[in-house]
């Protein structure tokens, strides 16, 4: 299940969870596993799931905000059922990455950091993605998708957009 944007949780999907983690010593050395489990449940780390975390756990808002931020993983708004994580390393870059953003973000109307209208994709670019012989190359869904041009990554998206592994 995922929290939509502005809309409250339900707070019985992680309270039972937290109950377990009550405890501020056993909570504050669980910090990392619990946004992480908050996140799978939520989706995405809202203020006011982080002040529930806060309330019942005892770890002070700010603390868990902090680590919330220090940590890439972890996301402040809604993801897309789908994130793209397009290379941006230096072989991908000099093999047309950026011509590859262009047709991503123009097919699907988003930008960079965006979730599109539908709640489908959400594209990240990322430093590099280790996958330097496939360059261009993004992933979705920890499917690697390489050798891409505008049209073969627009087919890609809407193969997974009708439900067809597009390899």
């Amino acid at each position: 299940m995922t929290q939509q944007h502005g809309q409250a949780f339900d707070s019985s999907l992680i309270d039972p969870w937290l109950a377990q983690v009550a405890d501020t010593a056993k909570a504050e050395g669980s910090l990392i596993s619990i946004l992480q489990k908050a996140q799978d449940v939520y989706g995405y780390l809202s203020p006011e799931l982080m002040e529930h975390i806060a309330q019942k756990t005892g770890i002070k808002a700010s603390k868990i905000l902090g680590v919330a931020t220090f940590y890439a993983q972890f996301k402040f708004e809604p993801v897309g059922r789908h994130l793209i994580m397009l290379c941006q390393g230096t072989a991908c870059h000099v093999n047309g990455s950026a011509d590859i953003h262009d047709a991503i973000c123009s097919h699907l109307d988003i930008a960079e950091g965006e979730t599109g209208k539908d709640g489908e994709f959400t594209l990240n670019s990322m430093a590099c993605l280790g996958c330097c012989s496939l360059a261009p190359v993004m992933m979705i869904g920890g499917e690697a998708y390489g050798s891409l041009t505008p049209a073969s990554t627009v087919k890609v998206l809407e193969g997974i957009r009708k439900g067809q592994d597009q390899k």
